[in-house]
């Protein structure tokens, strides 16, 4: 089912106000990389926000997405806090890791690999022996 117009907007603003409270709280950089707020989706009650991440060179993504499972009250709390006078009620937020750019990156090593298969010179099939 396609999001309706309330839900992109809702969508884009928990997204954009999620991504300032993770640069105030410093989680935005985080064992060496980087995280950010790819996407939320969000429910057609608006009661549920599915926060999708993205995460690039983080070498255990789960453990941060563990640590935003265990502190997702505090930031449903400060979401709230910015969002009071924009929304009856603040969603529920799920985190998800967003797994697009990990895809994109396997798809261009099989078309390299392809690529190259195709471009490598064909061994020599002649096998007359003319000797």
């Amino acid at each position: 089912m396609e999001e309706t117009k309330r839900q992109k907007q809702v969508g884009k603003l928990i997204q954009a106000e999620l991504s300032e409270i993770f640069q105030k709280t410093g989680i935005n950089m985080t064992q060496g990389g980087m995280l950010s707020v790819a996407k939320v989706a969000m429910t057609p009650d608006l009661i549920e926000a599915r926060v999708y991440l993205s995460l690039f060179q983080i070498p255990d993504g789960q453990a941060v997405l563990a640590h935003l499972k265990d502190r997702n009250w505090e930031y449903r709390k400060m979401l709230g806090e910015r969002l009071r006078h924009q929304l009856r009620r603040v969603p529920y937020i799920a985190f998800f890791i967003d797994d697009t750019l990990d895809y994109v990156f396997k798809m261009e090593e099989v078309f390299k690999k392809l690529d190259a298969e195709k471009n490598k010179p064909e061994p020599n099939t002649n096998t007359d022996n003319q000797a």
